[in-house]
This record gives structure tokens, C-alpha cells and sequence, in this order.
């Protein structure tokens, strides 16, 4: 029986090339991820030295040379590429040498702590700077001008100085906060004391993590709607009588918006193992803290799986980055 619908193949002469495109951005996407697996094979064995050496070298076990060589024949036999490749295919990450477990459970035993630390921390600064970066557009003036300078000057420190200088002051000095973990130790709390436990020991590595995020959203927020503020249809909407409000965020800062969303993809995507700096400084139990354990260790199974996890991720958010920023700006076409 003869249908009604129409092929698109012959009615849209543009079907095919779209459907091409796709297909081939899909293909440059899985050839990505393929380079990604082999890079977090071969990069963790650029790192000199071994478990054995790194796992008895401060331990009051002494090995003989004929043991040592034994041991690091013994773990050298289980990391093949091949053997790494087919774990991979069967969903199987590894198991660590180091801390004795899978390492798909350390990691996703890691993975809420960082989400929670290092998420919150970039959602509340990307959405706190872009709206003092439109206000501080719109309101020009010698306050803005103080803002930009403090921006700046935030912008310029690294987190290392700002979290240890927190970490001497308000945890060390004033004893107001704990000085490291993400929770007391062996406590026995409800959930509710448990949750505000975990926001207190949470406080110091946040803050950090926030003054190093919301100069860079706040300078880039005031940026962009500095030069959409000059454009022609924020005076056409002026002279419809739009609210201001309305105007300033329904119009001007929508364009902004843009570039924002850009750093909050790129910056989210390196979240997992951007903070391994602040983690480490103050012994948050978050990925950071446990790829830093992994490399002092020389754990290669464990630093392998963070590595990768970290990259697909960077990956499946770039992915991610391009269909938002095409549904936010209608302008964003393929080039034909």
C-alpha cells in the first residue's frame, strides 16, 4: 500500500549532507574516545618508577633484589595493552594495587565528594558572577570599577595561596573549621548532624574553590554585556517600552549568556581532577585526593582509570557544551 509520507532523501535536498554530517561528528567522537583510551594506558607509565620500589621503599620490609625483580614481573605481567583493552570491553576498570579493591568502587566511592565540592562550588560562582558581571555592566560607575579591580586581583591568585592562607587562619588560628577530611572521623551522627558535619568540614576547600571560579565568570559576564549593551536591538527594545528588567536580562544578558555557558562547560569538564590542589591541601576525600595518592604510589591501574574516566568525561561534556550552546543561540547553524 502506497503511503502519503514523504522521503526525505528526494523532497529535502539537504537531508543527506545533514545526515553525513552528523555521522561523521559521531565517527570524529569515537575515534576521540579511542585516543583517550590509549593515552590513559601510555601516560601513567611515563611516570619513573614502579609499585614495588614506591610501596617498599619507607617500609620497614626489606626485599631482596631477586624478590623485588620477582614482584615487579609478577605485576608487570597484568598490564598489557591488550589485557587493558579487553577489561575495558568487558566493563572491568582494573583492581588497585595499592588500596586492594576494584578500582571502579574507589573511584565512585570518591567521585560524590568531588560532584559536591568542586559541582557547588562552580554552579554557585558561574551563576553569582554572571549576575554581578550584568549588574556591573548596567550600573557603570566607580563602584563597577572597584569590582573590576577586585576581580582582577582574585583572578591573579592562585588557589594554593588562598586556600592555605584560609587554612591558617580560620581553621588553624581561629579553630572556626576543621583543618582537613570531609567529615569526622568514626562519629556517630543522624543524618541531619551528619549533613551539617559534612558542610562544615566542606567550608574551607568551597571557599576556596569559589574565589578561584568567580573572578573569571564575573570578568567574562561584565565583558559580554558591556559590548551587547551597544548593540541596535537593546534600543529597539528600550523604545517598546519594555521593562528594564526585562530588557536587561530578557535581551542583553541572554547574549551574554552565551560565552558564560562556554567557561562553565570547559571549566566543568576539568572539575574532576582541577581541584586536586585544593583537595590535597586540605585531605578532602574527593578524586584529586585519590589520583594524588595513586601517583605518589605508583598505582598504574588506578591512575590509568582516573585518567580515562576524567578524559571521557571532559569528552561526553564538550559533546554535551555543543547541543546546549546550539538550543541557547538559534543563530548557531552548520556551516553548509
Amino acid at each position: 500500500m502506497k503511503t502519503n509520507f514523504p522521503d526525505y532523501k528526494t523532497e529535502f535536498p539537504d537531508y543527506r549532507l545533514f545526515s553525513m554530517r552528523y555521522r561523521s561528528r559521531a565517527a570524529t567522537y569515537l575515534l576521540a574516545a579511542f585516543v583517550l583510551i590509549l593515552l590513559g594506558y601510555y601516560l601513567p607509565r611515563l611516570l619513573p618508577g614502579d609499585f614495588v620500589t614506591a610501596m617498599y621503599s619507607g617500609s620497614p620490609v626489606i626485599l631482596t633484589a631477586e624478590q623485588e625483580a620477582e614482584l615487579q614481573a609478577h605485576y608487570a605481567a597484568k598490564e598489557g595493552l591488550g589485557r587493558y583493552l579487553l577489561s575495558l570491553f568487558s566493563l572491568d576498570w582494573g583492581f588497585s594495587y595499592a588500596f586492594s579493591a576494584p578500582v571502579s568502587s574507589l573511584i565512585f566511592s570518591a567521585l560524590p565528594w568531588t560532584l559536591f565540592l568542586v559541582g557547588g562550588a562552580h554552579l554557585i560562582a558561574t551563576l553569582f558572577g554572571f549576575i554581578a558581571g550584568v549588574e556591573a555592566a548596567w550600573r557603570r560607575g566607580p563602584l563597577e570599577k572597584g569590582w573590576v579591580g577586585l576581580m582582577t586581583f582574585l583572578e591573579g591568585a592562585p588557589e594554593i595561596a588562598t586556600g592555605v592562607l584560609l587554612l591558617l587562619v580560620f581553621a588553624l588560628y581561629l579553630g572556626w573549621f576543621p583543618a582537613a577530611g570531609g567529615e569526622t572521623a568514626y562519629a556517630k551522627y543522624g543524618f541531619l548532624r551528619w549533613v551539617l558535619d559534612v558542610l562544615h568540614h566542606t567550608a574551607l576547600p568551597f571557599v576556596t574553590l569559589f574565589l578561584a571560579y568567580l573572578p573569571g565568570n564575573f570578568l567574562l559576564a561584565r565583558g559580554s554585556m558591556v559590548v551587547t549593551l551597544k548593540s541596535p536591538f537593546l534600543k529597539t527594545a528600550q523604545a517598546k517600552g519594555l521593562p528594564p528588567l526585562r530588557v536587561r536580562y530578557g535581551h542583553a544578558a541572554r547574549n551574554a549568556l552565551l560565552p558564560v555557558m562556554t567557561r562553565f562547560g570547559l571549566r566543568f569538564a576539568f572539575m574532576l581532577t582541577g581541584a586536586l590542589v585544593v583537595e590535597t591541601i586540605f585531605s578532602y576525600p574527593g578524586l584529586g585526593t585519590l589520583l594524588f595518592k595513586s601517583i605518589a604510589l605508583r598505582d598504574l591501574p588506578l591512575i590509568q582509570a582516573i585518567v580515562l574516566f576524567s578524559s571521557l568525561m571532559v569528552l561526553a561534556i564538550n559533546m554535551a557544551m555543543e547541543i546546549l550552546y546550539r538550543r541557547l543561540d538559534p543563530r548557531v547553524q552548520d556551516e553548509r
